[in-house]
């Protein structure tokens, strides 16, 4: 017998609804902080805070999301995320004052959270278990692509035709959204008394899928680790006279992440997560110790490479993890456990960072996020890897 098909309707039209989300909130990112200080003379600090208060309000809606998506349903679910920041989108509109925009950033972080956690877990319901790897490999590249083509076109924007363009794209994008989602077919997924009901009350298991947490908690490290990229890259660049090199490092990322993900999904699925995953955390790991030594601008986009081939591959690996070794029916909630703690990383990160790099300097840094990765090694040896044996019958049980 063949393989089952991945590239049906339904996992193409919720790949495009994603990517669409993600364009939108990348987008942002890059010019909101500009808006703030431009509009609102805001220092660096307030214009920082209104960059990262979004990620506060997704953090929120993945909590809410993940405990209700499967009593609510997972496309009714979609829905309502997208219809919220369809309205936050519109208030962008009437800001008027810092205030303003920042009630608006969280609240958009919120919608976004919403619906964001909702694809991750429809996506999860039309791969086909022989290929769960490649295909949330091939899904993850529409949040790939959308932080390469977002930041381009948020900028862009901004320097040639004025802030508000930037929310008329937003609007128009999230309003396309909307329409691809409707044309998704979401596989049922019944559930008996017993289930519905754990599904209830305010349980500390009803917020976090426990059999996701492991996989979930080395994810942070992994996100702090690739936030000294994300966030400080283009300050050290400066730094080191590298600043045309750097224009193109995410570009670079993007292209190694492209490249290996075919690959990479399929060994998943052949081989086994083991196979994948310690293999991409080397690279992520040699990828920061050249940024901490980089002395011109190919090896800067060589790194690049290796950090795309590294975080770009352990991402979607790991969201796969999280997704296999979770009951089918606490599917959205292993899904929102496990970015609720790599946003975490993300978002806490650059926090964290920004006060010990007066004190040990980017070159230190970056070999000491080397180190936190090596770690993350160890950590994923001893609360995964080493059980890989039971991922099958783990699997098996869940779908009893």
């Amino acid at each position: 017998m063949g393989k089952p098909r991945l590239w049906t309707k339904d996992f193409f039209m919720v790949s495009l609804t994603n990517f669409f989300l993600y364009f939108i909130h990348y987008l942002l990112i890059a010019s909101i902080t500009v808006f703030t200080a431009d509009k609102f003379h805001a220092s660096a600090s307030m214009s920082g805070l209104a960059a990262g208060i979004f990620i506060i309000g997704m953090l929120f809606g993945r909590l809410y999301s993940g405990k209700y998506i499967e009593i609510i349903g997972r496309k009714k679910m979609l829905y309502a995320g997208i219809m919220f920041s369809i309205i936050t989108i519109l208030l962008y509109f009437t800001v008027t004052n810092l205030s303003i925009l920042l009630i608006v950033r969280f609240l958009h972080g919120i919608g976004f959270g919403i619906s964001s956690t909702a694809t991750g877990t429809i996506v999860s319901s039309v791969i086909p278990e022989e290929r769960r790897g490649e295909g949330t490999g091939y899904y993850a590249l529409s949040t790939t692509l959308a932080s390469a083509i977002g930041p381009f076109f948020g900028i862009l924007i901004n320097q040639h035709l004025g802030f508000k363009l930037n929310f008329v794209v937003c609007t128009v994008l999230i309003v396309i959204s909307l329409l691809s989602s409707i044309f998704l077919m979401v596989p049922k997924t019944e559930y008996n008394k017993e289930q519905l009901n754990s599904m209830k009350g305010f349980k500390l298991s009803n917020f976090f899928e426990p059999k996701a947490l492991p996989i979930s908690i080395v994810s942070i490290f992994i996100g702090i680790a690739y936030s000294s990229i994300l966030s400080f890259i283009n300050s050290y660049a400066q730094q080191i006279n590298l600043v045309d090199a750097a224009s193109f490092f995410f570009i670079v990322y993007s292209i190694a992440t492209l490249v290996s993900r075919p690959f990479t999904g399929r060994l998943f699925d052949l081989k086994g997560e083991n196979f994948v995953v310690y293999p991409a955390l080397m690279c992520f790991a040699i990828g920061l110790l050249m940024v901490s030594h980089v002395h011109h601008g190919f090896m800067l986009l060589l790194s690049a490479v290796f950090i795309g081939l590294g975080f770009g591959t352990f991402i979607p690996s790991a969201q796969a993890i999280a997704v296999k070794v979770s009951p089918r029916n606490r599917m959205g909630l292993a899904t929102s456990t496990f970015f609720m703690f790599a946003d975490f990383g993300a978002g806490f990160g650059p926090f964290l960072l920004g006060f010990l790099i007066p004190s040990i300097g980017f070159t230190n840094l970056y070999v000491i996020m080397a180190i936190v990765v090596l770690a993350a090694v160890v950590l994923y040896y001893f609360l995964h890897g080493r059980n890989k044996d039971n991922v099958m019958s783990l699997q098996k049980e869940s779908s009893r």
